[in-house]
């Protein structure tokens, strides 16, 4: 969890040490809510300016994580077909995986940045889209002839959308998704 979502899940209380004890106080505790959502949002002055240090930091870490360095083609190629076959989620292995294993060796240039910017959305969003849960968003719509479209239409047409537990254990077999 970072840093910035624990603040915004935190919330204050005061609590009074015993008379006796060597610091006889107030003293600030922080109590994680977890998904609540109960508490203070607010953050101090202090964590306010931490924040503000820590902000550029981490964006400036995030871009570096998910830009490709300037490789060619061939390398892009790979390691967007890698990264599509490792999301973590076994239903987002199976269809965007076998979708890049088939289809991603022939995308040029601007198919390859459109599947780069979708291969970069969070990996729920990436299920929301393949399923129709959610609509392609804007910024990826190419009047539907894009390859987050295509990806859609291939999802609705593909063996793996019914699914057939024994075209699941074939398609992981034959697409090294074992």
């Amino acid at each position: 969890m970072s840093q910035n979502t624990f603040l915004r899940k935190a919330a204050f209380s005061v609590r009074t040490c015993r008379p006796g004890s060597q610091a006889w106080s107030q003293v600030v505790i922080r109590n994680y809510l977890g998904e609540a959502g109960e508490g203070s949002k607010s953050l101090s002055a202090k964590e306010e300016t931490l924040l503000k240090i820590a902000k550029p930091k981490a964006e400036e870490i995030f871009q570096k994580h998910i830009e490709l360095p300037g490789v060619d083609i061939e390398t892009r190629r790979k390691r967007l077909v890698y990264r599509s076959k490792q999301r973590g989620w076994l239903e987002v292995d199976l269809l965007l995986g076998t979708w890049a294993s088939d289809h991603v060796s022939k995308l040029n240039e601007d198919e390859l940045d459109q599947y780069e910017d979708f291969v970069n959305m969070e990996t729920i969003d990436i299920y929301n889209v393949i399923t129709l849960r959610l609509d392609v968003p804007e910024s990826m719509k190419r009047d539907g002839n894009g390859v987050v479209e295509r990806i859609q239409e291939w999802a609705r047409s593909s063996p793996l959308g019914k699914a057939d537990p024994e075209k699941y254990r074939e398609v992981k077999t034959d697409k090294n998704l074992i």
